[in-house]
């Protein structure tokens, strides 16, 4: 069957908005309207004339509305095959009448979870008639239309009124495919929380859950937001998708002005904001990022001297890099990183100058978040490989000054022990093999990605002293520095390389077998080490 004219629709949703115009809407084809509860009270408020879903089933609604469209009179009314003669037969002999139009959203089990509602809350906000009726109606979609997103309502308004008051099969399957991916992404969001958040909510405590945080089977469920222009590179196709409401980052930013960001600029401004929202309790922070590692990270009095500090680290990498910044842009801050080009900017915010400045980049990407990602939350991390896919939690580990073991026969001084944990949250952020040299709160110099640690010691000291050269200072500002290793000196070759370069300390987090040699070389060469325990590797 191709069209089908909707005579009767079943109107239950949780979601109010737009449900006024599109009730007007179907009462202008004549369409004879079945709601229930509140759905009912606003159509009726509304001016429009609607049946109660009791006069359906012969029974009121129950137990809390827990209970009133499971019943063979709803079901029956969704699931007949129009053109099967003993579903024909038994609709006449129960006096079941067809239901054409079913429009359900889903009680916001989701919005309820991200709020922090309590458990017994969150239960009560895991629909079943809802999805019972979507499933139905959607497994009959040759003759039933199924409506579950508000943003939806007009385009079947107007497939109605290109259709006489029907709806064309095309239309029907999509609707289709596009609520059994709602009712997927529902009972994912049940399931992951069952898995996971509920064992801080459980009255029986964690000891009721299971062992492992890893359920058994993981339901995945994101939503589209956009599909890109291409992936990694042009032969890629790529799309943005967003989780479970409640987040905060670079899929829910603003975009004020530029060109549509490109799945680089999606990781890349995703590397830059975790790595700034490391400093959102503490002086104003500039982070520069180049292919998802910062080439440039410092904090000063004000955001402006935060940024002339972090390009000073690699001037060069910077070039075509990534801003994001700890604290709302101002108008000096934004004329300054408009001298270079720069293909995104993110921050919590931008006044009216910085505004301005950054209007005259027209291709410059401004965006804008509400509020930084908790560098502390918890999460998983999901990356696919050949038949399958690794999960693993969020990297979310800290290190307290008090965490630190001193190791060598001198201690660091009290700026030395800043500038080493300055150097190891931005560590955490560089991809392995990582080194960061860093002085008064600024990194000095950056090694990424190389086979040895050695080798990324040289590269971040060369980086250094080539913005010395560049800068016309006496000297690199690795002379005096604290250097971080990502994990451990496997031998006293990196170590040594950082001492040649001028660091003065060196926080790592040992356990290699020849701790004792690199101690050992640490020690002749003066320098101060501490030990964190606790490894940062990021590939």
């Amino acid at each position: 069957m191709t069209e089908v004219k909707i005579k009767r629709a079943l109107l239950s949703v949780s979601d109010k908005s737009g449900l006024a115009r599109l009730g007007a809407a179907l009462a202008g084809h004549g369409v004879e309207l079945v709601s229930t509860g509140g759905t009912a009270k606003a159509l009726r408020e509304a001016g429009l004339e609607v049946k109660d879903i009791s006069d359906l089933t012969g029974f009121p609604e129950m137990m809390d509305g827990r209970v009133k469209t499971l019943h063979p009179m709803v079901h029956g009314a969704l699931l007949a095959v129009r053109d099967n003669p003993e579903h024909l037969a038994a609709m006449e002999q129960h006096a079941i009448r067809a239901i054409d139009l079913v429009v359900v959203n889903l009680y916001p089990f989701e919005a309820t979870v991200a709020r922090g509602a309590e458990r017994e809350e969150i239960i009560e906000n895991i629909d079943i008639g809802g999805p019972s009726m979507v499933r139905s109606a959607a497994k009959n979609h040759g003759f039933v239309t199924i409506m579950t997103d508000p943003a939806d309502y007009d385009e079947l308004v107007a497939e109605m009124e290109s259709q006489g008051g029907a709806t064309s099969q095309a239309f029907r399957i999509r609707m289709a495919g596009k609520a059994y991916a709602r009712t997927a992404a529902y009972d994912a969001a049940i399931a992951n929380w069952f898995a996971w958040d509920d064992a801080f909510t459980n009255p029986l405590g964690t000891e009721a859950l299971q062992a492992t945080p890893f359920a058994d089977t993981m339901p995945i469920a994101f939503k589209r937001q956009a599909q890109l222009r291409y992936g990694e590179n042009p032969h890629q196709q790529a799309a943005v998708y967003t989780g479970p409401g409640g987040s905060k980052g670079i899929a829910q930013a603003e975009q004020l002005q530029g060109k549509e960001l490109s799945y680089n600029n999606y990781n890349d401004t995703d590397a830059a904001l975790e790595l700034a929202a490391e400093f959102k309790d503490g002086d104003p922070a500039v982070v520069i990022v180049k292919h998802a590692n910062p080439c440039g990270v410092a904090q000063g009095g004000s955001l402006l001297d935060a940024y002339r500090a972090a390009l000073a680290c690699d001037a060069v990498s910077a070039f075509g890099g990534i801003i994001a910044c700890n604290r709302p842009l101002d108008g000096p801050t934004a004329e300054a990183i408009c001298e270079i080009f720069t293909e995104v900017v993110i921050a919590p915010g931008a006044d009216d100058a910085a505004r301005a400045a950054f209007a005259k980049k027209k291709n410059l990407r401004l965006l804008l978040v509400d509020g930084l990602p908790d560098p502390r939350r918890a999460g998983f991390e999901l990356k696919t490989i050949a038949g399958g896919l690794l999960v693993q939690s969020r990297d979310n580990g800290f290190v307290a000054p008090a965490d630190l073991k001193v190791v060598t026969k001198r201690a660091p001084s009290e700026q030395e022990l800043k500038d080493c944990l300055f150097a190891w949250t931005v560590a955490r952020h560089v991809k392995s093999n990582a080194i960061v040299y860093a002085k008064d709160g600024a990194t000095a110099g950056i090694g990424a990605g190389q086979m040895n640690r050695r080798d990324s010691s040289r590269i971040a000291a060369i980086r250094a002293k080539e913005a010395a050269e560049a800068a016309g200072w006496a000297e690199a500002r690795t002379v005096g520095s604290a250097v971080a290793s990502d994990a451990f000196f496997p031998f006293p070759d990196g170590l040594l390389a950082a001492a040649e370069a001028g660091a003065t300390a060196v926080i790592q987090p040992g356990g290699a077998m020849k701790d004792e040699d690199v101690i050992a070389a640490a020690d002749e060469a003066g320098l101060a080490m501490v030990f964190t325990g606790m490894r940062h590797f990021r590939h």
